[in-house]
């Protein structure tokens, strides 16, 4: 019984092996051709995830896939779709540019921090040069305000004359006075001045101050009234050397007279003798305009060839110079002024020169008032027009050590180069500082015929006429007033 059940088994051992045989080597061949889909699980991505991110990913997959299967056949490059599939070369394609891209943008954003962090370090060190100037500026003024400026302690040297020019502030006066050696510094002048209220109505000029003076006694010296030294005022219708009066026998004081009394610093003059000397000297070395070079070199007395030639008005020279130089210094400022009335363009209303419009001028500063200025151009134009002698007293008297407004026959017949009685013409030069009133009449007169006119009273009434006879019964009527009376 034992061995039937026995023979059967084996039997059936043996048929089920025929009929399901599964050796190893058999096994392993269908397991070569044997393709298990349930071994891939499908997995879901975002399609916004970062591609580096999925990138690195896969790579990681594949990394343990190889690694579990080292014997597999390779997988083909692309990303699972949810249905199990895979995204073929073009995914890959897109995947790589996405990398790209991704690449560049880190770059620039590394490019940018570094960028950032050198502008850094730049503003930095910038802001440390700065502050360490600033902190040292701070310093040096907290030093130099706690550092008083130099300043002399007397006591005070020679006098010195310095110049304040129009417009000059306290600093530029401070320069001038720290160059010529009144103060030690010009920083201590100026602490002085600025506490001074004098230094407000200072005129521009010239001052004579005491060198190595101490600032505050510098400043209150400047603005004292004893200070300004060639200061000078000349008077319209001056004349430069001294005359008297017939009637009073008072002297009038010339125009170098004037220039020598101003020119005294501390108690040294240039003396009126000096100046007449040095009035005969070389025209152009005197500042003689070129305009009227030509006339002044032919005056017959070189010690009159600058009369008109300094003008009406006051004038501010240096002291300290030679008389030539304040001569040549008050000429040339003289011409400038001239010059500005438009004395250059003035032949075109009076057909005169330059200069023989300012000897014209002349006689109508001594003839006339302002108010028949014009008139007396007129009338010296319209006279040297026809060659008529212009016959003015003024011209006479010009010479003569004593002076009225009458002059005698035989003071009208004596002949010299500035008497318009016995000669046609201009005289020789100016009789005298003309005024810009009178400048300006004789450059634009008054239209009119006039050819006389006279003076016929105290009060400066004067009357104009063409006619000859009426121009006698004018000069009647002066001499009733007694207006035409000798002294002599």
């Amino acid at each position: 019984m034992t061995d039937r059940w026995t023979r059967a088994e084996e039997r059936y051992r043996q048929d089920a092996e025929r009929r399901y045989r599964r050796d190893d080597l058999d096994w392993d061949e269908v397991a070569d051709d044997y393709e298990d889909d349930t071994t891939v699980i499908p997995r879901y991505t975002d399609e916004d995830e970062p591609p580096q991110r999925e990138t690195m990913r896969r790579a990681g997959d594949r990394s343990r896939r190889e690694a579990a299967e080292p014997d597999a056949p390779p997988r083909m490059v692309g990303r699972r779709t949810p249905s199990g599939g895979t995204r073929g070369k073009s995914g890959t394609r897109a995947g790589v540019q996405r990398s790209r891209r991704s690449s560049r943008a880190a770059s620039r954003k590394a490019a940018e921090r570094k960028r950032r962090r050198r502008n850094l370090w730049i503003f930095g060190f910038v802001f440390a040069l700065l502050f360490a100037g600033a902190t040292g500026f701070a310093v040096l003024k907290v030093m130099d305000r706690y550092t008083p400026p130099e300043d002399f302690a007397g006591p005070s040297g020679p006098v010195t004359v310095v110049r304040v020019h129009a417009g000059d502030t306290a600093s530029q006066i401070a320069k001038s006075m720290f160059e010529k050696g009144v103060v030690a510094s010009s920083g201590a002048f100026y602490e002085a001045a600025v506490q001074n209220d004098g230094m407000n109505s200072l005129q521009p000029g010239y001052y004579a101050i005491p060198t190595h003076s101490p600032a505050a006694e510098a400043v209150a010296t400047l603005v004292g009234k004893q200070s300004r030294v060639g200061n000078l005022v000349i008077s319209e219708g001056r004349q430069l050397h001294d005359s008297s009066d017939v009637h009073t026998g008072a002297r009038k004081e010339g125009i170098y007279r004037k220039i020598a009394e101003a020119s005294c610093v501390a108690s040294k003059c240039v003396t009126y003798e000096q100046l007449d000397a040095a009035g005969a000297a070389d025209p152009v070395s005197l500042g003689v305009p070129q305009w009227a070079l030509d006339r002044v070199r032919e005056v017959p007395d070189r010690s009159r060839q600058l009369e008109g030639l300094i003008s009406a008005g006051t004038w501010d020279f240096d002291p300290s110079g030679t008389p030539e130089q304040i001569l040549r210094q008050l000429v040339s400022e003289s011409a400038a002024s001239y010059e500005a009335t438009g004395l250059l363009q003035s032949g075109a209303a009076n057909s005169l020169s330059p200069y023989e419009t300012l000897v014209a001028a002349s006689l109508v500063e001594r003839e006339a008032l302002p108010q028949d200025m014009a008139k007396v151009a007129r009338v010296i134009v319209n006279r040297l027009k026809v060659d008529q002698p212009l016959q003015f007293d003024s011209t006479v008297n010009y010479t003569l050590d004593k002076t009225e407004v009458a002059t005698t026959d035989a003071d009208r017949a004596t002949k010299t180069p500035w008497n318009t009685y016995a000669m046609a013409g201009l005289p020789a030069t100016p009789i005298a500082a003309p005024s810009l009133d009178a400048l300006r009449a004789m450059e634009n007169p008054a239209s009119g015929p006039w050819l006389y006119f006279v003076t016929i009273d105290k009060q400066g009434t004067t009357l104009f006429t063409e006619d000859y006879n009426e121009h006698l019964r004018n000069i009647k009527k002066a001499e009733d007033s007694g207006i035409l009376d000798s002294g002599r």
